[in-house]
């Protein structure tokens, strides 16, 4: 077939394959969609969760927070047991010098005693009165042969005499650096044996002499002493003066 007629069949035959392709693909049902287009159904059910995610990575540090406020004090817990002994520190430093403390007393004890009688009669008046028994004189500060102490040790000493009276009256003074420090006065009695003290508390410097000694005339001598009759002196020292040893 020639012509218009021939020309209009071969373009049908070309064009209709290309048709039937476009109707043919506008027929294919959508995957997406849970039927076809020229088949729509109803919707199903949902289906079953799936299984958790892995866990993602660690994310990176936030900034860090500001302080919180302090909470009130909890009570006090029990005590708790003692602890093993440490190990022992190493040493300290040497401290400062404490202050000074006072002044104690010596550990030396100083002596100085004596205890004297008398082995003569009617003693001579105004001198020494010469003591020549000796009961105790272990520092030998007492000389028998002048009848004076000396003192050798600075300090306060006790002195004391007891004497015998007979025969006449006594009348007797304790000196002391050729001053008389106290005096004793007893007036004998006929046919009766007397006794005359006397006692006191002297501070005395070093050479310092302390003795007896009847004053008066010769009519007061009556100090007496014999087998069975003593008159004594005596004398000791009670504390040393610290500041001068």
């Amino acid at each position: 077939m020639r012509g218009p007629a021939g020309f209009l069949l071969c373009s049908l035959l070309l064009v209709a394959p290309h048709c039937a392709e476009v109707a043919a693909q506008d027929d294919q049902p959508d995957s997406k969609m849970p039927c076809a287009k020229w088949m729509g159904g109803a919707p199903g059910y949902p289906g079953h969760n799936g299984l958790p995610g892995r866990d993602g990575k660690d994310g990176k540090d936030g900034l860090k927070g500001e302080k919180g406020e302090a909470g009130m004090q909890g009570q006090k817990g029990d005590k708790g047991e003692m602890g093993v002994q440490g190990q022992e520190g190493p040493r300290g430093f040497p401290g400062y010098p404490g202050k000074m403390g006072e002044k104690g007393e010596s550990a030396f004890v100083y002596r100085s005693a004596f205890s004297v009688g008398l082995t003569e009669r009617a003693p001579h008046p105004n001198v020494p009165i010469r003591f020549s028994k000796i009961f105790y004189n272990e520092q030998s500060h007492y000389d028998t042969s002048t009848g004076k102490f000396l003192c050798s040790i600075p300090g306060t000493y006790y002195f004391a005499y007891h004497l015998t009276v007979y025969l006449a009256d006594v009348k007797v003074s304790l000196y002391k650096k050729d001053k008389a420090v106290i005096f004793t006065y007893d007036q004998f009695q006929n046919n009766n044996v007397d006794q005359a003290s006397g006692s006191v508390l002297l501070h005395l410097s070093s050479g310092d002499e302390v003795w007896l000694q009847v004053y008066g005339d010769g009519d007061n001598n009556g100090i007496y002493a014999d087998n069975i009759n003593d008159s004594t002196f005596m004398g000791f020292l009670l504390y040393p003066d610290m500041d001068v040893h």
